[in-house]
């Protein structure tokens, strides 16, 4: 009976060894199983870091690289971008046989192939320099490490240009080509029901050029037209998005008894800003940004416009999260007309300064600065807080050769202690401001950062100029 006991003991030992065993040998597979996964994770996450890397090293060359290269005309222009890319330059080709010459680069040598335009090879790793006699045209095909093409870039070449810095408060009025619809609405009909008429016809940002086949005068005649149609169809001749059309309306009678289209319409705007520049022939360039309607934020079509002398009368100096303002005084009467606005676009208003106004702007003219001179560093703003234009200190803090916001090219912050103890650093109404540094006219002030005033943006002079 022991004997018997003990071999039954001696089975469920054997057993539970096997158990054990068993369950040791499941949590080693499930602990390998474990370190697979984490393996596998670690591996992936490695592969991400890397390929997000590579990602934003590819955006970083591809912003050091502008899509456009402008040059002087007879001027040798040094392009140090230290970028890893190499291609070809040229041009394209001419009715002559052998097509046109590659512009001139030193240390380089011309490769001439048939049935293509000459072309020269260029390595952006190192220092380039490039020189052309004539005004013209270049293509610049650029690829990674000579091997994977990556980004082509117009090289133009243009006429050396000096302008005079302005840096003076300008008053602005522009009146709008059309009328510029800001918003659509309904209202109560004579009948007590909520009246549409235009809701899914029109939208915001549209501009109204015709009503009946005659061009629209301003706002008011086309309100008083509408009032005349004694709720007759009307056709709206409209511009959207470049796109011209037109369409038919019913104006309906409100509970006054007069005859609305349900919609909220602007044909002028004004403001303050800054004088950027003016030329040898009186034209001007100023702000650094385009006039935009405030509620639908639509770069505003220009019929006509005018510059007038305005007085800045008081301060409101910029905090974090609050922006500060120049608030000037504008008498819209002819003697106080500075200049005409001929084009209000993404880079800037320009036009036509009248002589009186020029003779008042006494600054020396200076060359401008390309974009490729720009450096980091210690910089000037040239602006008007009350009294004459005066210098400031600045310092650029970044430069994007190639940003998708033309006018935020330039990174700046204020540094000179007057202008900050003053305005507090960039406020609205300093929007055009010159930038100089190193004796030449290289930008000017467009934004400010609305968290720091201290801290705002720039747009390259070229960008003006070239508009």
């Amino acid at each position: 009976m022991y004997v018997l006991f003990f071999a039954e003991r001696v089975q469920k030992t054997r057993s539970s060894c096997a158990c054990y065993q068993q369950n040791k040998q499941q949590e080693g597979c499930e602990i390998l199983e474990k370190r697979k996964k984490y393996r596998l994770f670690l591996y992936v996450l490695l592969i991400c870091s890397m390929t997000a890397l590579i990602i934003c090293w590819l955006f970083l060359i591809w912003e050091k690289i502008p899509r456009a290269i402008h040059i002087r005309a007879g001027v040798r222009q040094d392009l140090d971008l230290n970028v890893p890319v190499s291609g070809k330059l040229y041009k394209a080709p001419s009715d002559t046989a052998d097509g046109d010459e590659a512009i001139p680069v030193t240390g380089m040598s011309s490769v001439a192939e048939k049935k293509e335009p000459k072309s020269l090879s260029v390595d952006l790793a190192d220092s380039l320099t490039l020189y052309a006699e004539d005004i013209d045209t270049y293509t610049m095909d650029l690829k990674l490490f000579g091997l994977i093409p990556f980004k082509s870039v117009n090289v133009q070449v243009i006429n050396d240009k000096t302008l005079i810095p302005a840096g003076v408060p300008i008053g602005i009025y522009v009146k709008t080509e059309g009328i510029l619809v800001i918003a659509t609405g309904d209202f109560t009909g004579v009948d007590g029901q909520l009246k549409e008429p235009v809701g899914h016809l029109l939208k915001e940002g549209d501009y109204i050029l015709k009503a009946d086949g005659k061009e629209v005068e301003g706002k008011a005649a086309f309100m008083r037209q509408i009032e005349e149609s004694n709720g007759e169809e009307m056709v709206l001749t409209i511009l959207r998005e470049d796109q011209e059309f037109d369409l038919k309306v019913k104006p309906e009678e409100n509970q006054d008894g007069q005859y609305k289209l349900g919609i909220w319409i602007r044909d002028n705007a004004q403001g303050v800003g800054t004088l950027t520049y003016i030329d040898e022939n009186n034209s001007f360039g100023a702000l650094g940004h385009g006039i935009n309607d405030m509620d639908t934020a639509t770069l505003m079509n220009l019929r006509n416009g005018s510059l007038y002398q305005t007085e800045i009368v008081s301060i409101t100096k910029g905090e974090n999260g609050t922006p500060g303002e120049l608030t000037g005084v504008i008498d819209y009467k002819e003697s106080n007309k500075m200049g005409t606005i001929e084009a209000n676009t993404v880079e800037g208003i320009f036009g036509e300064l009248n002589d009186s106004a020029a003779a008042h702007i006494t600054s020396q003219a200076m060359p401008i600065g390309l974009k490729q001179e720009v450096e980091t560093g210690p910089a000037q703003i040239l602006c008007s807080v009350g009294g004459e234009p005066k210098l400031y200190d600045i310092k650029i803090t970044a430069i994007h050769l190639d940003h998708d916001n033309i006018n935020r090219g330039i990174e700046l912050q204020v540094t000179d202690r007057e202008l900050l103890e003053t305005t507090g650093g960039i406020v609205q109404g300093m929007s055009g401001s010159p930038i100089l540094q190193d004796g030449k006219i290289i930008g000017a002030v467009t934004h400010v950062l609305v968290q720091d005033p201290t801290r705002g943006f720039g747009i390259f002079i070229e960008n003006m100029l070239l508009q």
